[in-house]
């Protein structure tokens, strides 16, 4: 469901109708608020804490039923009742006001897993990327970085591309921090002191990783055709990239859990909430992605 005010059960709406209710041989369900999700009938989970939803006016009375809707999803994945989830998008800051003590989706799913670390990953047909570092300032980036973060990233998604996207051989590129990846120093010593070593350390297992790489080279066409993913050093630099070559199709997932877990990669944009101007494309393509990760574990 997501943030009752915003989009989210506009898109999950449309997407299950999209789908007509199946994807391949797996039945979709949605879970939420009944009233929400009224024209679903036996496709509902339920939440049973109360909603108030007015389109565009979060509260943070409904905080308790968006919690509740991940639980749920959560507990279904983990007993085996469903193969994946798909969140739609929380306002991170109803939330918080409510008392929430997680900064989003991803952190929260860590804790309700248990996994021992999760890694963002933004996915399309054209491009994977994570950024190592997600919502902080950029001053503070040369700061996080460490050749443990680096090296423990990199295992994740190695193992992902393997295990839920069915990529035998998985390659990785990651980047430099510094405008040409430091040019030997002169621009920066991160890429010898912190990235370098991490990258020799995966190599060492034996994984396919290259880098420190430029990151002004790294996603064009002929670019990308040489590596699976690319693992990024902050925010922007992982996601200026694939939301310009794919905004509307582009899917969040989050690896390293004992689940599946996609999402749209947008936010509720509360200021369309309730207009009919909500795109779904976002969502289907996290449905789909859920699916076939879903059926790759299943293998």
């Amino acid at each position: 469901m997501g943030e009752p005010s915003g989009v989210g059960p506009e898109v999950a709406l449309a997407a299950f109708a999209h789908f007509g209710g199946r994807v391949g041989d797996r039945p979709l369900k949605l879970v939420g608020d009944a009233r929400l999700f009224s024209a679903c009938g036996d496709a509902l989970i339920p939440t049973t804490a109360p909603v108030a939803a007015v389109p565009g006016r979060p509260d943070s009375a409904n905080a308790a039923a968006v919690i509740q809707a991940i639980e749920l999803a959560v507990a279904a994945c983990r007993d085996g009742a469903a193969g994946a989830m798909v969140t739609a998008p929380i306002h991170k800051s109803v939330l918080h006001a409510a008392g929430f003590g997680f900064p989003g989706h991803t952190e929260f799913l860590q804790h309700l897993t248990g996994a021992a670390q999760a890694v963002m990953m933004l996915a399309s047909d054209q491009l994977r990327v994570v950024p190592l570092t997600i919502h902080m300032p950029v001053a503070q980036v040369p700061g996080a970085l460490t050749r443990e973060a680096i090296r423990d990233a990199g295992e994740i998604i190695m193992t992902a591309l393997r295990r839920d996207f069915g990529i035998e051989r998985p390659r990785l590129a990651v980047a430099g921090l510094n405008p040409h990846a430091g040019e030997d120093g002169m621009l920066g010593g991160e890429e010898a002191a912190i990235i370098a070593p991490a990258v020799a350390a995966l190599r060492a297992q034996g994984l396919d990783v290259r880098g420190p790489l430029s990151a002004d080279t790294l996603f064009h066409a002929e670019a990308r055709r040489t590596y699976d993913a690319a693992l990024c050093m902050y925010h922007d630099q992982a996601l200026i990239p694939i939301k310009t070559l794919s905004f509307w199709d582009g899917v969040n997932v989050t690896l390293g859990l004992p689940i599946v877990r996609t999402s749209p990669d947008h936010g509720t944009a509360l200021d369309i909430a309730g207009t009919g101007k909500a795109d779904a494309r976002s969502m289907i393509a996290a449905i789909r992605m859920a699916a076939d990760m879903a059926d790759a574990r299943a293998r």
